[in-house]
């Protein structure tokens, strides 16, 4: 009987440790900090990186294309850091791409160079935090091919546009002329946009919904005026909120709504919103301008926006 109950207790401890074992080698390997001080370096990493990693970036400057396609969850995200003073230059086309890189957060850095700045293509859950994008032919940063739950805050971007075809937004959402981008609930939070900055502040584009712009101050010197790109927010998407922004020189009006596709650029709300229109040109500027005002597709203005300025608040009514 002993020499049974010996063995079965040795069985049952060797199942025990090998069950152990099995779990412990499919364990996640421990989360990294990853340190970066080329531009050799900093491509090995983005394409290297796992979730939970950080790419901590040293001042200096990192010269060519950087982009990623690695994937990172809401659990276990992937975060590229540094100081404004890490830069990243681009010669052309695109200064930092996530193409596929789902839940990575950018903080700090600062993009210029090139044709675009920050390019999201594809990628739920980006954070973009604290970052400095100038010096661009086109625009600053892009939420496209449906990247939703995106977040840019505390950021500053400046000088776009600058190959003078209108194409110079501060922060562009979805893709012009299509309702199959559905870069929905983009969060635009706390950003100083312009001046220089050839194109909108911001364009949100038809197809996308329920995003949010709030807390940002726009200056609207150096917008172009072509392609009809003349004021700080374009909002073509449907159910936005535009709140608590701060906008000075447009030429034209502040904010404004159009239906570039049947159905859309319907259901903005403003509200909070602190226009000075005394830059603009002639005295037909409103503060915000809706061009579909209906009852399928309403547009709500609350008497809480103000404005300096130009020849008034809304050409709709407002609600108390």
């Amino acid at each position: 009987m002993r020499t049974r109950r010996t063995l079965l207790t040795a069985l049952l401890t060797a199942t025990a440790a090998s069950a152990t074992l099995t779990t412990a080698s499919f364990a996640a390997a421990p989360a990294r900090t990853i340190e970066v001080s080329t531009a050799a370096q900093l491509k090995a990493a983005l394409t290297g990186a796992s979730p939970g990693d950080t790419i901590h970036l040293a001042d200096g400057t990192y010269s060519g294309n950087f982009k990623t396609s690695v994937a990172a969850s809401a659990g276990s995200r992937i975060t590229l850091t540094g100081s404004a003073k890490a830069v990243l230059t681009a010669g052309g086309g695109y200064g930092l791409h996530l193409n596929g890189a789902a839940y990575w957060t950018v903080k700090g850095v600062t993009v210029t160079g090139g044709q675009k700045g920050i390019m999201i293509d594809s990628a739920r859950g980006v954070v973009v935090d604290t970052v400095t994008v100038h010096g661009l032919d086109m625009e600053g940063v892009h939420f496209r091919k449906s990247s939703r739950d995106g977040v840019i805050r505390n950021s500053r971007i400046h000088d776009t546009g600058n190959d003078g075809r209108g194409m110079g937004e501060g922060i562009y959402v979805g893709t012009a002329n299509t309702l199959s981008d559905k870069s929905d609930n983009v969060q635009i939070l706390g950003n100083t946009i312009g001046p220089d900055v050839g194109g909108e502040a911001i364009d949100l584009k038809e197809g996308t919904t329920g995003g949010k712009v709030s807390g940002n101050t726009f200056d609207g010197r150096g917008l172009t005026g072509n392609h009809y790109d003349d004021s700080w927010v374009d909002v073509k998407g449907n159910n936005y909120v535009i709140e608590n922004n701060t906008g000075k020189n447009t030429l034209n009006n502040g904010y404004e709504t159009h239906t570039q596709q049947s159905g859309w650029g319907c259901g903005t709300v403003f509200r909070g919103n602190r226009s000075t229109l005394t830059g603009a040109t002639g005295d037909k500027q409103l503060a915000i301008n809706v061009t579909n005002h209906s009852g399928g597709c309403k547009t709500t203005v609350y008497a809480s926006n103000t404005v300096t300025g130009g020849r008034g608040l809304t050409n709709i009514p407002v609600t108390p």
